[in-house]
């Protein structure tokens, strides 16, 4: 059977003869992967003019929805995937992680929908005043780019590899090409296929290359974005095409490292951390047979601690059942091919002439189920090196698969030099109960890092691990690591986006960025604002209240309410040396009494007020001076409903300009009102 890429709409076989890939456990023919006589080319063309247009007119609700049905969509059929999974020699649990892991990448991301306008595009930061007058005022927007996302995946998680890389990219509003490791591409093409049939995606949002990249990079341009995952040499090759440094696209890369667990000095055999630090270093040598990228590489403990850590990780690794992942019992599953194989064992024979081995047996292993000889199985690995600074090989060869050397440590400023001899890492964890001993260990290895997990028993039972990333934390790390950041929540979603400085009035840039900028002018409504349906509002109309003179009666009144009775609102003897003249006004005081400034009580479209932002008390109110109220509204975001009888609504954002006699803002904040459509 030969896999299917779907290029400009079609499902196209590649011809000639391809690459045959094989069951990872019992070395059974599974397909044929080939691109030969494909026009990649197409494929760009079709993502530029076809995808891209119509996920640049989505607004990122629509985006939003469209990843959170989609999600919803393949859990259904998840199974299935499993089925495929098992091929690629992973178990139930490693899958588990691929599968599931990377669809709830897509519903992550799809509620990100809510911290952007209903807009196509968004700005960022908040307004800057350019002129003393405030005519002239800057901001930053960023729209999705006009290019497509090419993404180059690694092989040991087909899946979560595509959905968590191009979940991101559709919430920007760009396409994907998707090309994953051709080792385990079957298991990418069953999603695909699914994902295609469902009609879910606009056209050109996604398509997919089964086999030989080939000339890939020729076509890309200035409006794309490259991603790629694996390892460190490919990446610094394709980062420097040609295609790549002339057209300055944009290259995200993430690098297989040399991730290290550290257990903190206060960590004593028998304590909640020492078993939580064992039990996490088995699962991260054994889970997916050591093939991620997250996975630890070295381990760092006290040298008090060495031999009772090597014993306890050695009656751990024992346990491990290695098999056929479809065979009961099974915990560890086989490397993904026998070339891979073959170079986990030549990494581990470099780093062995300068550690010596402790666990494992790199000629056999005793498998449950599959095929010994046809099969790509392997035995844990653990190497011991007693002088960390002097194991070279340790800190720069990584063998990836179910391989980790143990190294010893006197103090957490070692521990830090050791770690850092990696020369930067995609993760790292220290399991301590020492809150002082985690800060010195985040801080001194941070710079090393993409992320940084601490242990304890309070967060052993809820935490993902130190192999998981999460989809709207960053990931990605520097130096060896690549130097890239993906996902991240909405910072990994403006990396598909373009960031433009934009300058006029107030007036100009409220109408460019869908957003009231302070200053602008504003819209008559015709009535009160709050008598107006989320429909009938429009950003920039604005409502100015009658006037209010503030007594000492009320700021006495709302101190007693309060029980807010702080010296400034209460005792004048007690203002010297303060910024305040007399008894000022509670601020809260001063928004409460705005709020009965431009309040409609009767029942209306406004359902609800939920919150504050951006609240902030700029001017000191006193006995004797009044204040008014512009109500301006300042964003409106469409919200979805929850089932057929939700009452159709959205978030209407106002902004709450409180002044004074002299026109001067006392107060500003924005305010958050649900209202009917």
């Amino acid at each position: 059977m030969k896999l299917k890429n779907y290029i400009a709409g079609q499902w196209v076989e590649g011809s000639g003869e391809g690459q045959m890939l094989y069951d990872a456990s019992t070395g059974a023919e599974v397909a044929i992967a080939s691109t030969e006589g494909i026009d990649l080319g197409t494929a760009f063309d079709f993502a530029r003019n076809v995808g891209n247009p119509k996920l640049r007119k989505m607004t990122f609700r629509e985006r939003g929805m469209m990843l959170k049905n989609l999600a919803f969509y393949l859990m259904e059929r998840k199974e299935k995937y499993y089925d495929v999974s098992y091929k690629t020699g992973a178990t139930r649990l490693d899958s588990w992680i691929d599968i599931e892991g990377g669809i709830g990448n897509l519903f992550a991301n799809a509620s990100l929908r809510r911290k952007f306008p209903d807009l196509p595009y968004t700005t960022e930061g908040d307004p800057i005043g350019l002129s003393k007058g405030g005519t002239f005022v800057g901001h930053h927007i960023l729209v999705p780019k006009e290019g497509v996302a090419i993404h180059i995946n690694a092989f040991n998680f087909p899946i979560w590899g595509m959905l968590e890389k191009c979940a991101v990219n559709w919430l920007a509003g760009m396409p994907a090409i998707v090309k994953p490791a051709t080792l385990t591409s079957f298991l990418t093409e069953a999603m695909v296929h699914d994902i295609i049939a469902s009609g879910i995606l606009p056209e050109g949002a996604l398509q997919l290359i089964c086999g030989n990249a080939r000339d890939i990079l020729n076509h890309v341009n200035s409006q794309d974005v490259v991603t790629f995952t694996g390892s460190a040499s490919t990446g610094r090759m394709l980062k420097s095409h040609p295609r790549i440094t002339e057209e300055a696209v944009p290259f995200n890369m993430e690098a297989d490292s040399l991730n290290a667990m550290v257990l903190g000095t206060d960590v004593k055999p028998g304590s909640e951390e020492f078993n939580i630090f064992i039990k996490e270093v088995r699962k991260e040598i054994t889970i997916k047979c050591g093939q991620k990228c997250t996975a630890v590489r070295r381990i760092m403990v006290p040298e008090d601690v060495m031999e009772d850590v090597q014993i306890a990780l050695g009656k751990a690794l024992s346990q491990t059942a290695i098999g056929d992942p479809r065979a009961e019992g099974v915990r560890m599953g086989a490397i993904a091919g026998k070339a891979q194989l073959s170079d986990v064992k030549a990494q581990v024979a470099k780093i062995m002439e300068q550690a010596q081995l402790i666990y494992g047996n790199l000629e056999s292993v005793d498998i449950i189920g599959g095929d010994a000889q046809k099969g790509s199985f392997m035995s844990p690995i653990l190497l011991r090196a007693d002088d960390g600074f002097n194991c070279q090989a340790a800190h720069e060869i990584e063998a990836f698969g179910p391989v980790s050397t143990l190294m010893p440590y006197k103090t957490t400023d070692e521990a830090i030099a050791l770690v850092k001899l990696g020369k930067g890492s995609l993760c790292s964890s220290i399991t301590t109960a020492d809150n002082r001993i985690a800060r010195d260990y985040v801080i001194g290895a941070a710079t090393h890092h993409g992320r940084i997990l601490v242990f304890n028993k309070d967060s052993a039972p809820e935490s993902t691990g130190h192999g998981s990333p999460m989809p709207l934390l960053v990931h990605g790390g520097p130096g060896r690591a690549g130097g890239g950041e993906e996902m991240g929540g909405m910072r990994g979603v403006k990396h598909y986006m373009q960031r433009c400085a934009i300058q006029g009035s107030p007036t100009t840039l409220t109408e460019v960025t869908g957003q009231y900028q302070y200053g602008g002018q504003y819209k008559e409504a015709g009535k009160h604002l709050f008598r107006l349906s989320f429909d009938e509002l429009e950003v920039g109309q604005t409502l100015i209240t009658h006037k209010r003179t503030v007594t000492e009666a009320d700021i006495v009144n709302f101190a007693n309410v309060s029980w807010d009775h702080f010296y400034a609102h209460t005792d004048e003897t007690s203002l010297e040396g303060t910024p305040f003249e007399k008894r000022v006004a509670h601020g809260y005081f001063i928004l409460s009494a705005a709020a009965g400034l431009f309040v409609d009580a009767a029942k209306g479209p406004v359902l609800l007020n939920y919150g504050l932002e951006e609240c902030r008390f700029t001017k000191p109110v006193y006995a004797g001076m009044t204040i008014g109220v512009r109500l301006t509204v300042k964003e409106k975001i469409l919200q979805d409903k929850k089932d057929e009888t939700d009452t159709e609504k959205g978030i209407v954002k106002f902004l709450v300009d409180v002044y004074d006699e002299t026109g001067e803002t006392v107060a500003i904040a924005t305010i958050l009102t649900m209202v009917k459509v």
